[in-house]
């Protein structure tokens, strides 16, 4: 292969390259409003074909060394494909809020980046077949089906990826859900300090024990969490009580937010979207605070961020409360579940004000002492 030949087909995928990038930066932002909406099915049927003529790509080098303008003809035909896709997938963009337009663009630069990818090495490889022998040869064949793989592999996630506002943030607010979950198994496993005593055989037993090697990571953090005293102990249960019932509210949300389905269509507009946008923030911060919560039970028990986690909680399901009313919906069982968790947020509201009450003049001793 000659240097002329090497410069033209370096060139000819710059230049490709160079137009699909260019064309995602300017489809990079919400398209007008008055535009018509394109049906995501349309994105996943041509990302089908995308998918095809990645293949067809693959298997020019499934036989003999496959000729310049074969590359330049398949490089041609795919970004011109690519860039079609790029501009049907920024109609699908009409109408959506940030979440599922997140969501779409994730998807959509997945399948340019793993495009990408495949060209780029497709050229490196054609660059280096006068240096590749035998076996090396064989190598760099093999590297083009992987890459090809991958743009099947974004394609078909383009059949997951959520088409409208109430599918995107329903499955954001199931990910808090999630999160929460994994919170809520670690609270449960938070137990008591021992009350038995200990006799002096047996706490010559527990010395000659922690005496001994730990070849186990377990030997250090086993018994994390355990030694709760029966006040600690109480806060904690409390706390389970507190992060279960938010998981009901959050899941009653979803299921309100899924009822909506029949009421979306891009006539909606912002005073549809907004307040979806909104509940999933609020969904969000429920987590964090949540998360702090969790972390707080640990000994020594930091009561006074429990009580501002907790404080959050109560704010945040009174916006939740707001934004369902905003979207003119109705749901008993989503305002059930406010009202129960609020009752458990006022009891460990009460029981944090009394623990930080006692603690007063424990603290006070500590300076007069000093």
């Amino acid at each position: 292969m000659g240097k002329v030949e090497k410069e033209e087909l370096n060139r000819t995928l710059t230049e490709h390259l160079n137009t699909i990038h260019e064309t995602f930066q300017v489809l990079d932002q919400n398209p007008a409003s008055s535009l018509d909406k394109v049906a995501w099915n349309e994105v996943i049927k041509l990302g089908d074909q995308v998918s095809k003529q990645a293949t067809v790509a693959g298997m020019l080098w499934t036989g003999e060394k496959p000729e310049v303008k074969e590359l330049e003809e398949n490089m041609g035909t795919y970004f011109n494909m690519l860039q079609g896709f790029l501009l049907l997938s920024h109609g699908t963009k009409v109408g959506a809020g940030p979440t599922l337009y997140s969501c779409i663009h994730a998807s959509v630069k997945q399948v340019v980046d793993c495009s990408f990818m495949l060209f780029k090495e497709s050229v490196s490889s054609y660059d280096l077949l006068n240096e590749c022998t035998g076996s090396s040869y064989k190598d760099r064949k093999l590297s083009i089906p992987p890459m090809v793989g991958t743009v099947w592999d974004a394609c078909s996630a383009l059949k997951k990826t959520p088409s409208t506002n109430i599918t995107a943030i329903g499955r954001a607010i199931t990910q808090v859900a999630v999160s929460m979950k994994d919170v809520l198994r670690e609270m449960k496993e938070l137990k008591p300090a021992s009350a038995e005593p200990k006799d002096e055989d047996s706490e010559e037993a527990s010395v000659k024990d922690d005496s001994g090697p730990h070849d186990s990571d377990d030997s250090c953090g086993g018994d994390l969490g355990n030694d709760l005293s029966p006040e600690e102990m109480k806060i904690a249960q409390l706390a389970v009580g507190v992060v279960s019932e938010t998981l009901v509210v959050i899941k009653e949300l979803i299921r309100f937010i899924t009822s909506l389905n029949k009421q979306e269509n891009p006539d909606n507009g912002n005073d549809f979207v907004n307040p979806l946008e909104r509940l999933l923030k609020l969904c969000q911060e429920s987590g964090l605070q949540v998360d702090e919560l969790g972390a707080c039970l640990y000994p020594p028990q930091e009561f006074s961020a429990m009580k501002t986690a907790v404080e959050k909680i109560s704010s945040v399901i009174d916006g939740m409360q707001v934004e369902v009313n905003n979207l003119e919906g109705s749901s008993e069982a989503f305002f059930q579940a406010c009202t129960g968790l609020r009752a458990l947020l006022r009891e460990m509201k009460s029981e944090l004000r009394s623990s930080i009450t006692g603690l007063l003049p424990e603290m006070q001793n500590l300076v007069v002492s000093n």
